[in-house]
């Protein structure tokens, strides 16, 4: 039985890639950009596993434990900007935090 041709598996690894990186650049949703950039993490962690699976290797699986370690804490720190957001602007929208940093220097 043979496995999935390696040019495949990179073909959706460069689709999801891709996939993510619009979700990023054109969607203003905080939690819509946060899914698109797990795409982008999974995306990539997939190529590790197709990499080290084409070299009988077990180093692209403990590539890819370590890109779910990042993507776990990238996802924890977001919903906590996400939480922090919706409770001072009463919006997920990306634009309301072009303002954020005006008017810091005045409270101090």
């Amino acid at each position: 039985m043979t496995g999935i041709p390696l040019s495949h598996a990179l073909i959706l690894c460069g689709g999801l890639f891709s996939l993510g990186l619009l979700g990023v650049l054109l969607r203003r949703n905080l939690l819509f950009v946060l899914l698109s950039l797990e795409i982008m993490l999974n995306s990539a962690g997939l190529a590790f596993v197709v990499g080290g699976s084409r070299w009988l290797q077990a180093d692209g699986q403990i590539m890819f434990v370590l890109v779910l370690t990042l993507a776990a804490a990238e996802i924890a720190v977001g919903l906590a900007l996400v939480l922090c957001m919706y409770q001072q602007f009463k919006t997920l929208d990306l634009n309301a935090l072009d303002g954020l940093g005006e008017g810091a220097e005045t409270r101090s």
